[in-house]
């Protein structure tokens, strides 16, 4: 069985895609808790939204340019990298953009999945999923906040994925 594809089926689940013996296209589900990529029906539009402008920082529909950024990220903006180290938005915009060249997720290859949307308040929103980066898997979180000028980011965390168990008491 050969992996292809993964998708989400509003209502019930991530799937993985694979080939059968026969070149036919088949989906199964992953066995994955429905909690951490639960989407309110309502919330998919917005979904929609969001889910194009990520991974941040390495997506044309997010921007690519240090105004961009500017524009796309709260004031008090900061984040925890999957390293651990904290980022503030002074860092990002004012070091970080202008001596570490842009990446192209798509460019790149990399591959976002098992997305997650939660309302946190009327206007802000958590959006969760992974993030493959040619074998680097890392689960990242972004509350993003809507406003008259359009979606910008209050908060990112980026976490390697050490385990592919959910649900699990670590040993």
């Amino acid at each position: 069985m050969t992996r292809c594809s993964r998708q989400y089926i509003p209502f019930r689940g991530w799937t993985t895609g694979y080939q059968d013996d026969f070149g036919k296209s088949r989906h199964k589900m992953l066995n994955m808790n429905p909690v951490f990529t639960k989407v309110d029906p309502d919330l998919l539009p917005i979904l929609d939204e969001l889910r194009r402008r990520e991974p941040i920082f390495h997506n044309s529909e997010f921007g690519s340019t240090t105004a961009e950024f500017e524009r796309s990220t709260a004031p008090d903006y900061w984040e925890v990298g999957a390293s651990g180290r904290r980022y503030s938005r002074d860092f990002i915009l004012g070091k970080l953009t202008k001596s570490v060249p842009y990446v192209d997720a798509a460019a790149t290859g990399w591959q976002t999945s098992e997305f997650g949307l939660r309302r946190l308040g009327p206007d802000a929103y958590l959006l969760t999923y992974v993030l493959d980066q040619a074998g680097r898997r890392t689960r990242r979180a972004t509350i993003w906040q809507s406003s008259e000028d359009g979606w910008r980011i209050l908060y990112h965390q980026g976490t390697i994925i050490s385990v592919e168990e959910d649900d699990t008491i670590p040993t």
